[in-house]
């Protein structure tokens, strides 16, 4: 059988994508273990490399088995395989099909770069899976559209090439090639939702219909066209409504919001969401972004718990607040030439002397004095207690009104590096300078 090479080949071709590297996603089960015949041989024929990643669940007595399995037929074909091992909470609510996909992709996405092409063995059955599972949770169209042959994935891609080509067809494939496979012992488990479409709702549907899964493959794609065409319509409306500056991180106005109706609303916020690589809200969720978040009380700081991050309003804006470390405890001394990593990702921080001929004038960049420091030089994140005089200003405040006075967001005020003088306020960095500490003898340039 010729045509799944060139079924695999043309989908390659026709994404326009010039891949450095095919990484094949290897569970061992039949649908990727053909893929990876097929990628090891369309990678030798277009002379780039060809990498296999396999994630172990361990929820199975086998999963070391499999693991083992997985490398001798790497071996055999001259692929690297690279394993991931991945643990699940299964207590946290979520059904373990999702926390089994999501840390999956998570574990992928360690070994992807710029310009790779990610492959999945997904096909035409899983397809149709995908699309009754969607309309069991009541999904439009954005959920009914079902899987991509191709969508972005990070910096690169992923590509599903056998999703026109039946699970019969990939099974025949694969007993022609006289390849072994893995059986996943919980793919019989019809506990499990997608399992008991696979194996008693869809074969009723193919038998009484045999075009049901083309039919189905085609509802997802229009259903799919038509989310690129209403993107496509209110792109006006949407950027309109975002800011894309640095200080409001990708917030989006209200005052915009407020101009359309409740339906147009909604979709720009679901715009949003996806814009912030977001998974999508519930229709009550979305409701509550608006009524309890969006038009909550004017001295109310209202947030809406979204999966791992919070829905925020600050100066009439939406804004989407991922879960971070408290670092209200934290501190560390800084040396003049020296750089200092702030934790959490927050960035780094590099103080030296200047000359006044050698100052940067960068706007990243803040000058001050040192030439008065009493106390040990060192960064915090912690303001109660604190107050400063901003060098401009008639007298000294309180950090926590200067913050709302510089309009910091209130979940940014314990992430914004405060540079110390023992107990006395040198500069809140990106804020402002201290009036004790004027001057240009030193520079302080926190790299984000």
């Amino acid at each position: 059988m010729t045509h799944l090479i060139e079924t695999f080949t043309s989908v390659l071709h026709h994404s326009a994508l010039k891949p450095s590297r095919l990484i094949v996603a290897f569970s061992g089960g039949v649908d990727s273990r053909v893929l990876l015949e097929l990628a090891a041989q369309y990678a030798k024929t277009h002379n780039i490399e060809c990498r296999a990643v396999h994630v172990h669940h361990g929820l199975s007595d086998n999963a070391d088995c499999w693991t083992n399995q997985c490398q001798e037929w790497c071996d055999a074909l001259s692929v690297s395989l690279a394993v991931e091992r991945v643990s699940l909470d299964i207590n946290s609510g979520e059904s373990i099909e999702k926390l089994a996909r999501d840390a999956r992709y998570q574990a992928l996405q360690q070994h992807i770069r710029q310009d790779d092409v990610l492959a999945t063995g997904q096909h035409i059955d899983d397809q149709l899976e995908t699309f009754l599972l969607a309309l069991k949770r009541g999904s439009g169209p954005k959920g009914l559209s079902s899987m991509a042959q191709v969508m972005p994935f990070g910096e690169a891609f992923i590509v599903r090439p056998l999703l026109s080509v039946t699970r019969a067809d990939i099974e025949k494939y694969a007993r022609d090639k006289g390849l072994t496979w893995v059986e996943d012992e919980s793919n019989q488990d019809l506990r499990f939702d997608r399992n008991f479409i696979r194996h008693q709702v869809a074969p009723t549907l193919t038998n009484r219909w045999p075009s049901f899964r083309e039919s189905v493959s085609r509802s997802a794609q229009l259903c799919a066209e038509q989310e690129l065409l209403l993107d496509e319509l209110l792109e006006s409306h949407f950027k309109k409504a975002l800011s894309s500056s640095e200080s409001q991180s990708q917030s989006l106005s209200i005052k915009a919001l407020s101009q359309h109706s409740d339906l147009l609303r909604a979709r720009l916020i679901r715009m949003w969401l996806s814009h912030c690589k977001q998974s999508m809200p519930s229709q009550k969720q979305l409701k509550l972004i608006w009524d309890e978040v969006a038009c909550a009380q004017a001295d109310a700081n209202p947030k809406l718990v979204l999966n791992d991050a919070e829905v925020r309003r600050f100066n009439h804006q939406l804004y989407l607040v991922q879960d971070t470390k408290d670092l209200s405890s934290w501190q560390s001394g800084l040396s003049i030439g020296e750089n200092l990593e702030l934790p959490d990702g927050l960035g780094i921080i590099h103080l030296k002397s200047v000359t006044s001929d050698a100052v940067t004038n960068s706007r990243d960049a803040q000058s001050f004095s040192l030439t008065g420091v009493q106390g040990a030089l060192r960064v915090i994140f912690n303001p109660e207690g604190l107050s400063a005089h901003p060098v401009g200003r008639g007298h000294s405040r309180k950090l926590k009104k200067l913050f709302q006075e510089y309009q910091v967001p209130s979940w940014l005020r314990r992430r914004t590096p405060i540079l110390m003088d023992g107990d006395r306020v040198i500069a809140v960095m990106g804020l402002f300078v201290d009036k004790n500490y004027e001057g240009q003898d030193c520079e302080a340039l926190w790299s984000k």
